[in-house]
């Protein structure tokens, strides 16, 4: 495809883009704290924007859910209530399935993958800084924390556990003034996010914390945590189960406490099963958006994708069993489907500076309609959010030590951690 046509094609993603302006209910984050038993009513959910964005194929703009089955492939799961979610092939980028894949919905914690995507190669791991109270300032109320202490040094290394593990705000805004400030670090995100090739994110507050604006999508998120599988580091933290965080005192006196990711699908807990062949990636919860969730499995060689946002079935953790359930469909469909879209490659590999390349279509077979099964109707915006809880560390497989740190990585995702990633289709 020409340059200038998929100049075309971006424009015109970009300006069907839904001017969504989010405003929190309530800026609140629980990403560390046990869900209770109670199962709420189920809502009816609101309907998705007439208009989405196309970026990785049309069928990607369209509301409702996406599928094009073959012989012999699996319908879809029955339980799924997420608003948006997404199946894809982590090494070929096709989009196996999904559902209101480009609404505009507020992401909560995945953010953070943006955020580490983005500040990763910024910041050697080694360096250490002494947080400064002001560091700490604007971290919102209600945040789901690490326990970084004013005027007490921390590694670079220990602040990204404390991202990836305990989902800690704290940890974030210590980072994002490692790099110059809240403003500069939001900056960056939008920055990289544009060059992913990310065209449904907004970037209001490097953590995810809720908003007034902050939005992604399940394709953002899913393209957002392709690009930083491709990273060593990122894979390792994402696919850690518990380390030990530094606390009080200096030198070798120092004291040290466990602190165990938050991931239910990596580490089994609250009634979850660890999910076989999981390697993260994040999870996150906030009053306005819900439950939300990005995970990357492997089995038999297959390494997929799945993003679910703001399921309202009231089932205990919905959306790592919505996330499980179609992680399941998409190894079993895997080779029975025609993809639906695909996660298309950064600008920079995908046409040079061509003012944002679009998406390289596929050749859809013109007698070949997918399915569209959603039928979403109007209801409440802003339910009251889950949380995401730390989980145990065992009886998961061996464990595997790395360098710089007490880590326990799963032996299912040791595979993902130690594979060299493609590089994205141009």
């Amino acid at each position: 495809m020409s340059a200038l046509k998929k100049s075309v094609l971006t424009a015109t993603a970009a300006a069907l883009l839904p001017l969504v302006l989010v405003a929190p209910a309530s800026a609140t984050t629980h990403d560390d704290k046990p869900k209770g038993t109670s199962k709420s009513k189920t809502r009816k959910q609101p309907n998705p924007p007439a208009a989405m964005s196309t970026v990785g194929g049309p069928l990607l703009g369209r509301s409702g859910t996406q599928v094009r089955l073959g012989a012999g492939a699996p319908v879809l799961p029955e339980e799924l209530s997420g608003r948006s979610w997404i199946v894809a092939d982590a090494e070929s980028g096709d989009v196996l399935a999904s559902h209101n894949a480009h609404w505009r919905l507020p992401p909560a914690s995945t953010l953070k993958m943006l955020f580490a995507d983005t500040l990763l190669p910024k910041l050697p791991k080694a360096t250490t800084h002494e947080v400064a109270p002001e560091d700490l300032e604007d971290v919102g109320p209600g945040s789901s924390l690490v326990g970084v202490k004013e005027n007490l040094s921390y590694s670079v290394h220990d602040l990204w556990l404390g991202v990836f593990l305990r989902s800690g705000n704290d940890a974030v805004h210590v980072l994002s003034a490692m790099n110059g400030g809240i403003d500069k670090t939001v900056a960056d995100m939008q920055a990289h996010a544009e060059e992913l090739q990310a065209l449904d994110t907004q970037v209001v507050s490097p953590d995810g914390y809720d908003a007034s604006g902050q939005v992604s999508s399940a394709y953002d998120l899913t393209l957002i945590a392709r690009s930083g599988m491709q990273k060593k580091d990122f894979r390792e933290y994402a696919s850690t189960v518990s380390a030990e965080f530094p606390g009080e005192g200096e030198g070798q006196k120092r004291e040290t406490f466990e602190i165990q990711n938050t991931n239910r699908l990596l580490t089994g807990d609250y009634g979850m099963d660890p999910y076989k062949g999981v390697a993260g990636i994040k999870n996150g919860s906030t009053t306005h958006a819900g439950a939300t969730f990005t995970g990357v499995a492997e089995r038999k060689g297959k390494v997929l994708l799945v993003t679910v946002m703001n399921p309202d079935s009231g089932e205990d953790n919905a959306v790592y069993k919505e996330a499980g359930r179609l992680l399941d469909w998409g190894f079993e469909a895997a080779g029975k489907v025609t993809p639906v879209g695909e996660l298309v490659a950064p600008r920079s590999t995908s046409g040079g500076d061509t003012g944002g390349a679009g998406p390289r279509q596929k050749s859809d077979d013109p007698g070949s309609e997918p399915v569209a099964a959603a039928t979403d109707g109007a209801g409440t915006e802003g339910t009251k959010g889950t949380e995401d809880t730390a989980g145990a560390s065992g009886g998961m497989g061996a464990a595997l030590a790395i360098t710089g740190g007490v880590l326990v990585v799963l032996a299912a995702g040791v595979f993902l951690v130690n594979r060299r990633w493609p590089s994205r289709r141009s």
